[in-house]
């Protein structure tokens, strides 16, 4: 099974991720996680991919799938990051395509923009000020509707309440699956 979970910053993605990975056995293939791996490990791609974002500028496409490749598995995975653009998505279905698989379900985690401002709030990491937070939540939906209408158009996407207790989030994600 291949899943992808997309969802605001401040939606409770990561915390869905660990259920869903330890739940049904996926490989959690988190683009951001990777990317800071890479660099970690001062191999050729974290090299190349640190002089791209210390540029400012985002990673490319080529790279990003690049990197998704090599770590995808039998077992199947949970797309966290990841795709963020139509392109990606394409590339993403290609990709799969060639290995006899595809994505099977999209989670679009749904939580109120003054929820989420509450939430990244109360976290208290330096960076989460509320015109901060409004602008990453703005960004966030423009980048994400076009994606939103593509696996809705492909009938996979599943959006799900992400408020509430974790007990409950947790049984709509699954009765979603």
């Amino acid at each position: 099974m291949n899943i992808i979970l997309l969802g605001a910053p401040g939606s409770g993605k990561g915390t869905q991720a660990a259920f869903l990975i330890e739940q049904h056995g996926l490989t959690h293939l988190s683009t951001g996680d990777m990317l800071r791996a890479e660099i970690a490990a001062d191999s050729e791609l974290g090299r190349q991919a640190k002089s791209i974002m210390d540029s400012g500028a985002l990673v490319s496409d080529d790279i990003v799938i690049a990197m998704i490749a090599a770590r995808l598995s039998e077992k199947g995975a949970l797309f966290d990051g990841f795709p963020r653009t139509i392109a990606q998505a394409e590339a993403l279905d290609k990709l799969l395509a060639g290995r006899g698989s595809q994505i099977d379900c999209v989670i679009e985690l749904q939580v109120d923009n003054e929820e989420i401002v509450k939430r990244m709030l109360a976290r208290g990491r330096s960076d989460d000020n509320e015109e901060t937070i409004r602008n990453r939540l703005a960004v966030f939906e423009a980048q994400t509707k076009p994606l939103i209408a593509y696996y809705q158009a492909q009938g996979k996407l599943r959006s799900i309440d992400g408020s509430g207790e974790l007990d409950a989030i947790r049984a709509r994600i699954e009765a979603a699956l």
